[in-house]
């Protein structure tokens, strides 16, 4: 059962770009209807009520955009399935410990370096990776830039950058895009 949490838990961090803090204080409330994807039914938006602070500021609030749809039958079947055994009674959190409390920060790290540990992956993978391959795969496929800075409440689009690590495969793509734009161009001149 805390397996099924955790790995829908990762799942919702990656499909997201949320930072621990965030996917920690997530409640069953904070998805909301979008119109423009009634495909995804309740779960075409979410609420992000504790983004990062700035300094002597109080967290910030941002409504993020379900891009990946198939996240929107994981995290049913998650509240159908698995939050219902851990007997959550009125308790407004998504993700729930053992004991019945809100899983925190820190429960979400070590349980991430405990599979970590035991699938023997790199040490320096931690959670936060899935928020940069979240801006990474975005980014690959083409999504504009500054709407993949604000689902993920960065500020400045220089810290966008930054946690994009793009492959080589995209790095060759897009050279090859501007190289036939250039030619292409060259060769309307030279007419």
């Amino acid at each position: 059962m805390s397996a099924y949490r955790d790995a829908t838990l990762f799942k919702v961090i990656y499909a997201y770009g949320l930072r621990c803090t965030e996917a920690s204080k997530l409640d069953v409330s904070d998805w909301y209807r979008n119109p423009q994807a009634p495909e995804l039914g309740r779960f075409g938006k979410l609420e992000v009520r504790w983004g990062k602070a700035s300094k002597g500021s109080p967290p910030k609030r941002r409504t993020v955009h379900t891009v990946m749809p198939w996240i929107a039958e994981v995290v049913e079947d998650y509240l159908d399935h698995v939050r219902p055994r851990y007997e959550p009674g009125d308790h407004p959190a998504l993700w729930l410990t053992e004991r019945g409390g809100r899983v925190t920060p820190r429960h979400i790290e070590q349980r991430f370096a405990d599979y970590r540990t035991a699938l023997k992956m790199d040490s320096a993978l931690v959670p936060h990776c899935l928020r940069h391959s979240h801006v990474t795969h975005q980014i690959e496929d083409g999504v504009d830039a500054r709407f993949v800075q604000e689902q993920v409440g960065h500020r400045f689009a220089s810290t966008t950058a930054i946690y994009t690590g793009v492959s080589g495969d995209f790095m060759n793509t897009m050279m090859n895009r501007a190289l036939a734009k250039a030619f292409e161009i060259e060769e309307t001149e030279a007419r």
